[in-house]
Order: C-alpha cells, then sequence, then structure tokens
C-alpha cells in the first residue's frame, strides 16, 4: 500500500511541476483511504507557506471537521521543510512516509529532527521511502531550471 500512496503524492508533485512549482506532492490517508491532497502552490500565489504538506494539512482538517489528524498518515515527495515538520508535529499526523530527503532543508532527521523531537509534545513515526522517481522529479526540475537561466 505504502508505493501506492507515494505514487499519488507523485501525481501531485508532477501537476506542481506543471504548474512550473517546485514538484512536491502531499496526501493524507486515514483508513487506508486518501482524505487530502496538496502541491506546491507558492510562487503561482506569491505565498510561502503555501507549501504541499500544508495544504494537505488544510484539506484533511476540513475534510474530517478536526484539526486533531491523529489517525492520519502522510506521505510526501520530498522531506519536509522546518516549517512544514511543525506544521505535521502541530497536526498530530501519526507516520510520516517520505520519498526522498532534503540535506539542504530537511526538518525530519536530515538537517533537523524537529518531527522526533523530545522537546515536543508529539512524536511521529518517519519511514524513509528512498523513492527514485521522488529524487529524478527534482533533479530535473532544478537542471532545467539552471539552464532557462543561460
Amino acid at each position: 500500500m505504502d508505493n501506492y500512496f507515494l505514487q499519488q503524492a507523485i501525481i501531485e508533485a508532477k501537476i506542481a511541476k506543471s504548474k512550473n512549482e517546485v514538484p512536491v506532492g502531499a496526501i493524507i490517508v486515514k483508513n487506508n483511504k486518501i482524505i487530502a491532497t496538496g502541491h506546491n502552490i507558492k510562487e503561482n500565489t506569491n505565498d510561502p507557506t503555501n507549501h504541499a504538506e500544508i495544504i494537505a494539512i488544510k484539506k484533511a482538517s476540513e475534510a474530517i471537521g478536526d484539526w486533531r489528524l491523529n489517525e492520519c498518515d502522510m506521505y510526501v515527495t520530498l522531506e519536509p521543510c522546518p516549517m512544514c515538520a511543525g506544521a505535521i508535529v502541530q497536526s498530530r499526523i501519526k507516520r510520516l512516509y517520505i520519498g526522498t530527503f532534503d540535506p539542504r532543508a530537511g526538518g525530519c532527521g536530515s538537517v533537523f529532527n524537529i518531527t522526533q523531537s523530545g522537546n515536543l509534545n508529539h512524536w511521529v513515526n518517519i519511514k524513509w521511502l528512498y523513492n527514485e522517481e521522488c529524487s529524478n522529479l527534482l533533479q530535473e526540475f532544478f537542471k532545467e531550471k539552471r539552464k532557462e537561466k543561460l
């Protein structure tokens, strides 16, 4: 099932890429059912908080009528940044499945470990999926961006 849900997050990442956004996608699952999806839209909205994870959290909270997502899992193509990691902790997401790590700004173990900090009131179970397609989407996107600047 993990692979199926990650593939759905990859579809969201591809939607972001089609909008010239950094290709990151996220989905939230409850009882093996997708209840929310999100992809980056911060460039198109000029809103630095419009990351895939934040959008998915807002939609999931609306779908279940509660900000507490205790019994929910999130699948995301790229390791969440510190802002998103904080939102994941605050929303009480139970498990986080990550497609690829972010060695520059990861908030779930690569650079910071917000989701498993003993100083916070919630601990998120992390599962690294190390998906090559997630990595390739990001690498290709930034390679294209660098070419555009030449």
